[in-house]
């Protein structure tokens, strides 16, 4: 069964939610972002996550030691990348980490892009999205059956369409935003309304 990930966390309230509901990963956004949190509040939210739940860093093209950083305070336990990471920059952070912070790059899915090329990176996952944030899906029919590569899907998934998703491309995880919200909070009845739509 696919695992979920809720993205997006900033408040205290909202790592009470997900204690009771029990998504698989959550994420901290550390970019540029109307979800950004800052370190400190991250470590908060963490100290207090359950921990069976694990903690994901949004990171868009940030130093190598930024991202080192925080998962050795044990803010983060896997990092996604957003930016314009080369698969060097990819090879770097998991030398520096001894191969033990896992890394998901996220793919901004067009008809131009080959996802044949990620066979071979370096990187744990990938992430399939319409683009940072958007809230909205990409055209699913651009996801290839033979990819090598274990995927998280994202990109306007909501309690309609996420059975669909996961029936007809069989992601390892789905990711969720915005379309678990209301006015730019978490809504607890919305990620209660996906998680009870996935465990169906």
């Amino acid at each position: 069964m696919a695992k979920i990930k809720i993205c997006g966390l900033k408040r205290l309230e909202d790592i009470e939610i997900v204690n009771k509901y029990k998504p698989d990963y959550i994420g901290f956004v550390f970019a540029e972002s109307k979800r950004n949190v800052n370190y400190d509040l991250a470590k908060q939210m963490k100290d207090n996550l359950d921990s069976s739940i694990k903690s994901v860093g949004v990171f868009v093209d940030a130093d190598i030691d930024e991202i080192l950083e925080s998962y050795d305070l044990g803010i983060i336990d896997m990092a996604q990348l957003h930016g314009s990471e080369s698969e060097e920059y990819i090879g770097k952070l998991k030398q520096k980490s001894n191969y033990q912070l896992k890394i998901i790059n996220a793919i901004e899915m067009d008809s131009e892009k080959d996802l044949l090329e990620y066979d071979n990176s370096a990187a744990d996952y990938l992430l399939l999205d319409s683009g940072k944030g958007s809230g909205k899906t990409f055209d699913w029919r651009l996801i290839r059956k033979d990819l090598k590569k274990e995927f998280f899907l994202a990109g306007g998934l909501n309690s309609q369409n996420i059975s669909r998703a996961i029936h007809e491309f069989d992601p390892y995880a789905v990711d969720l935003s915005s379309s678990v919200e209301t006015n730019g909070y978490k809504d607890e009845l919305k990620i209660k309304k996906v998680m009870e739509a996935i465990n169906d």
